[in-house]
């Protein structure tokens, strides 16, 4: 069964025909809200709102230990996260749909993973290649076949925010290497794979990063929504076309 996680404009699953929902209580206390369990082209998938429903939760407070547990525990076999970005790399305009490859974390403070505590053991889990292949590649296709321009491959720099980047900060994460910036890509990507769940994302650039583009001066919050919302439409076709993807072959 597929996941969705919900960002920024995504606080709800138009295409997702909801059959029940269900607040999850775990070891790490309560998620973003309850999961919504329905039928995506009649297909089985759950969604939840990474920010909660009425996008309440701010990035650094997503209690991500217990969104990913709760979605661990409802057995789900992929998950794949939707989340806004300001774009840093020439060329992600807002607008621009991408698969990431590649992450930076730059966020503090925020529980980041499950092994930890009096008497556990210290395990360590490989992260060189952060988002699962085969999932991005499965959205991929998923895009293609929905005539959906997506860009493969993309590094997210993940921030702590609330509050947005200064100019010399984008700059510096330019330098580091990164396309893209958010505040939600970590830890919930590592959590997942601490979990064995196999996770991608679809980033949606909604802005230029601070210093680029229109955004040279400042960032214009009222020019955001009108990218989200169109954006969102086509996110949600290229989810309709990954569920209606045959399973892939071992």
């Amino acid at each position: 069964m597929l996941a969705i996680i919900g960002g920024s404009g995504l606080t709800q699953l138009a295409n997702l025909d909801v059959q029940r929902r269900e607040m999850v209580r775990t070891p790490y206390g309560e998620p973003s809200g309850p999961l919504t369990f329905g039928l995506i082209c009649n297909q089985p998938a759950v969604f939840l709102a990474r920010h909660g429903y009425g996008h309440t939760i701010p990035p650094h407070e997503v209690n991500d230990r217990a969104n990913i547990w709760a979605l661990a525990n409802a057995k789900v076999t992929q998950v794949v996260s939707v989340a806004s970005v300001g774009g840093i790399r020439d060329g992600l305009k807002p607008g621009t749909l991408v698969v990431p490859h590649q992450i930076i974390d730059y966020t503090w403070g925020r529980k980041s993973t499950y092994h930890e505590g009096p008497g556990r053991p210290v395990v360590h889990i490989d992260f060189t290649e952060p988002y699962d292949e085969s999932l991005r590649r499965r959205l991929l296709k998923a895009a293609k076949l929905a005539g959906e321009d997506v860009l493969d491959g993309g590094v997210y720099a993940a921030t702590q925010g609330p509050r947005l980047e200064t100019a010399a900060e984008i700059a510096r994460l330019e330098r580091d290497g990164a396309d893209m910036v958010g505040m939600t890509g970590m830890p919930e990507a590592a959590l997942a794979r601490e979990m064995g769940l196999p996770y991608a994302a679809i980033a949606v650039v909604v802005n230029y990063a601070a210093g680029r583009g229109d955004s040279i001066h400042a960032i214009h919050f009222d020019n955001l929504q009108d990218a989200l919302q169109k954006s969102m439409v086509r996110v949600r076709r290229i989810i309709e076309h990954v569920c209606q993807l045959p399973p892939e072959q071992p």
